[in-house]
């Protein structure tokens, strides 16, 4: 029985001895900026779309409970060019919910760049 134990451990030391170290990518942490709230969010929308303030915050404020409905129900969501959510795990807390989410955003996004090929009413689907 010792010289299992010990055949054991040469095999163990040897392959430990053969593997090489592997750099993993890991992701980049972020430093969070300021908070933005609902308020500064109408103001960008009004300035890039130069609408009047009286007409997109009924927009906002509809599009942001239709998103935290979404979520509720723990729909995944596919916003371009804000990017994939998807809901990984959900505390109910004496406050409200806690949600841990993941947020795929493509480069195309990141640099600025939306995608207008996709037409309005596909977006619809996914709202039904």
């Amino acid at each position: 029985m010792a010289k299992s134990k010990s055949t054991a451990t040469t095999t163990t030391k040897a392959a430990a001895a053969t593997a090489s170290p592997v750099v993993v990518d890991a992701p980049t942490p972020v430093v969070a900026g300021p908070m933005m709230r609902k308020k500064e969010l109408v103001d960008a929308v009004v300035a890039r779309s130069g609408m009047k303030k009286k007409d997109v915050k009924p927009a906002v404020e509809a599009t942001l409970a239709v998103l935290g409905d979404a979520l509720k129900d723990g729909r995944a969501l596919n916003l371009q060019p804000l990017g994939k959510v998807k809901v990984n795990r959900e505390k109910k807390l004496a406050s409200g919910r806690m949600f841990v989410a993941r947020i795929r955003q493509s480069d195309a996004a990141s640099e600025g760049s939306a995608d207008t090929s996709e037409p309005a009413a596909a977006t619809d689907k996914a709202a039904e």
